[in-house]
């Protein structure tokens, strides 16, 4: 009994968190119908969940239906202070992509994906961009590739299932990390976005433990192969200043 209790509990949260994942920049307002529609559930249930998030100051009833909930402000502002990098490595990141003027990435991991946690974007029109806080897979491209290094067979199982290739990617995914290992850096060519490339190098804590990967990505044609060891020891010196201020992260390497 208790634990179709838990059962339906976390059910619930997911549904919440599906309604609220509604809200996007484009669609900042979403009507009750849309809500219905995009989840598929009965609309009593919508509105009850509805009405338990505007309790709580999660979402908030407008006239062309509900948006973001000034509870979410307490949030927002958490998640700011405990996100928002050193000014000093800021100052790094954007010295970094006006020098290359590529945009710089600096990445971390959590389970089998790669999170977003800081960005500096091209001063070019024609760019690369990832928001803060987006979630990539780590079954592709050069940040990945930096982040698994040491990675055990079991979480290179589990990204490589989660792949478009199935199991049988984990010793690609292990090949990638001990090449990362060993020259010290790593790039990606159009391995999960065509057009694409990006080197990146990784983030060491003074342990030695890789905590972030630190990239630069824009179209291929600007970043040629003969270029790519330039761009990586860039990288690698900009990381090492990063490092040095002490950089780490409340979602830091996991197993």
């Amino acid at each position: 009994m208790e634990a179709e209790q838990n059962q339906n509990g976390v059910r619930s949260v997911r549904r919440a968190l599906d309604i609220l994942s509604l809200l996007t920049e484009d669609q900042p307002t979403v009507p009750l119908r849309d809500m219905v529609e995009a989840t598929g559930l009965p609309k009593t249930t919508v509105v009850r969940l509805v009405q338990t998030l505007e309790q709580y100051g999660l979402l908030w009833a407008s006239p062309g239906g509900y948006t973001a909930g000034p509870g979410l402000w307490r949030w927002a502002h958490l998640a700011h202070t405990s996100w928002e990098l050193p000014a000093d490595t800021q100052k790094l990141l954007r010295e970094l992509s006006d020098r290359r003027g590529e945009t710089a990435n600096l990445m971390i991991r959590r389970d089998i994906h790669r999170v977003c946690v800081a960005q500096q974007e091209s001063p070019q029109p024609l760019r690369h961009v990832v928001r803060v806080g987006d979630e990539l897979p780590l079954w592709a491209g050069a940040s990945s590739k930096v982040l698994l290094i040491g990675a055990t067979d079991g979480l290179l199982q589990r990204i490589a299932a989660a792949s478009p290739h199935g199991v049988a990617h984990a010793q690609q995914l292990r090949l990638w990390a001990d090449e990362a290992a060993e020259h010290g850096f790593a790039s990606s060519h159009g391995e999960r976005d065509i057009g694409l490339t990006a080197v990146a190098v990784p983030i060491r804590s003074q342990s030695g433990v890789v905590v972030a990967s630190l990239s630069l990505s824009g179209p291929s044609a600007r970043i040629p192969a003969p270029v790519i060891e330039e761009f990586a020891q860039d990288l690698l010196e900009v990381a090492a200043q990063i490092a040095s201020q002490g950089f780490a992260h409340p979602l830091g390497p996991r197993t």
